[in-house]
């Protein structure tokens, strides 16, 4: 099984960062929480950190774990951990997604989310579940 790391990032405004998988990947077309594989050893704060100066070049600051789904997509299995994120600094600039949004989390159903993410997206819509 894969694990792999989700930042779900608030900017000031409350808005969350979501991003759409581009061309090529694996789940194309579809909308993630930004982040990526864990390496050997690595914490999950320290992954999203690392992950993000990667693919987007920015600064962000994991504060509270939010949850774990586990998804088998057919040929892999991935466990996709979850955690809440603060913005701090820095331009987004694409490398592996081919758009970005801000969205407010009731704006979060009208997007194609890839099948692991949607649990997260779920709760973000009903915070009661």
């Amino acid at each position: 099984m894969i694990e792999v790391a989700a930042a779900i990032i608030h900017n000031a405004e409350g808005q969350i960062l979501i991003a759409r998988r581009r061309e090529g990947k694996s789940q194309a077309g579809l909308w993630e929480f930004p982040g990526g594989k864990l390496e050997d050893g690595e914490e999950v704060p320290d992954c999203l950190r690392r992950e993000l100066m990667e693919e987007m070049s920015i600064v962000i600051h994991p504060y509270a774990a939010f949850g774990v789904n586990e998804h088998d997509y057919g040929g892999f299995k991935i466990r996709l951990i979850a955690w809440k994120a603060e913005l701090l600094e820095g331009q987004i600039r694409l490398s592996d997604h081919d758009a970005f949004r801000w969205v407010a989390a009731n704006e979060l159903d009208a997007f194609a989310f890839a099948p692991a993410d949607l649990p997260f997206v779920h709760r973000l819509l009903d915070p009661l579940q």
